[in-house]
């Protein structure tokens, strides 16, 4: 469930509107840095949205145990080490946000592991993963921007939930609290989740762009009929949003308006904030709190 289905959205803000030339904006469902944490933690699981404290957070970690214990091995009736289940698992929560290769996967893995594992092993693991929707990497969006500029087509690591992540490394909100870096990661996983769910409804889709020059948005919400936003995800800071507003500007001046459109928006989507609003640059910076389809 997306934070405006577990009701902890305004939906002051929609993207269906934003689509259409609306620029309403509006209040947020107010969360602290710690409140986030903890949504991060919990995930969106229906059962664990009805619970609270350490029962909702209880939810992830048991997912994450019937996954490398079972799951995993029956999903293809393919016989998996649970061990390695979890290890590939916490491999992958620590790559989350990056397009990392099966071979980085594999380095990752190196430092704790007593064996070598072959790439083959790992690509039947993240495979099985992605079967049972537990892994949900995003494609690379490929439009007509800089057209010799090579586009990276590799896909962005992602967890459908951000709590999978969590539960994998054995991380709780205070956890995250100490650890802002990693924090940020899981944040833009939990931006990812809901930016899809969005999408959907939309009848569209979420990709992510980045080309040789360095060129890069960590999403683009893109329609069937050529309709698309640009966003950025940032989990808060005027240096963070001054960065993101940077890669934002840049990608939208390199867009041929002969052969696209502009832009329908730019975002950038924060974890904390009262309300969304609009920079002079017409960038509107949006708490995740506010959205809805």
């Amino acid at each position: 469930m997306s934070l405006f289905e577990s009701l902890e959205s305004s939906g002051s803000v929609s993207f269906a509107d934003l689509f259409a030339g609306k620029g309403n904006l509006g209040d947020a469902k107010q969360h602290t840095l710690e409140e986030m944490a903890y949504l991060t933690c919990r995930g969106g699981w229906p059962r664990a949205t009805d619970k609270s404290g350490k029962a909702a957070l209880r939810q992830a970690f048991d997912y994450v145990d019937a996954i490398v214990n079972t799951d995993i091995s029956r999903v293809d009736s393919v016989q998996r080490d649970p061990d390695l289940s979890i290890r590939i698992m916490k491999s992958l929560a620590r790559l989350q946000g990056t397009q990392a290769s099966v071979s980085a996967i594999k380095a990752d893995l190196a430092p704790n592991a007593p064996n070598a594992v072959h790439e083959n092993t790992v690509y039947s693991y993240v495979g099985a993963l992605k079967k049972m929707f537990v892994v949900e990497d995003m494609p690379a969006w490929c439009p007509n921007l800089r057209c010799k500029t090579p586009v990276r087509t590799t896909d962005t690591r992602y967890f459908t939930d951000p709590s999978i992540a969590t539960a994998a490394l054995g991380l709780g909100p205070d956890g995250l609290m100490d650890d802002l870096k990693t924090f940020g990661f899981l944040f833009e996983t939990l931006v990812a989740r809901d930016l899809r769910t969005y999408a959907a409804a939309n009848d569209g889709k979420v990709s992510h762009y980045r080309d040789k020059s360095g060129l890069e948005c960590d999403a683009v919400m893109h329609l069937r009929d050529g309709r698309y936003g640009l966003i950025e995800v940032k989990i808060g800071g005027e240096a963070l949003i001054a960065d993101g507003l940077k890669k934002l500007n840049r990608l939208a001046s390199e867009i041929d308006t002969k052969t696209m459109k502009e832009p329908a928006f730019r975002m950038i989507v924060v974890a904390e904030g009262e309300y969304a609003y609009e920079e002079s640059d017409g960038t509107l910076i949006c708490p995740i709190g506010c959205l809805k389809p």
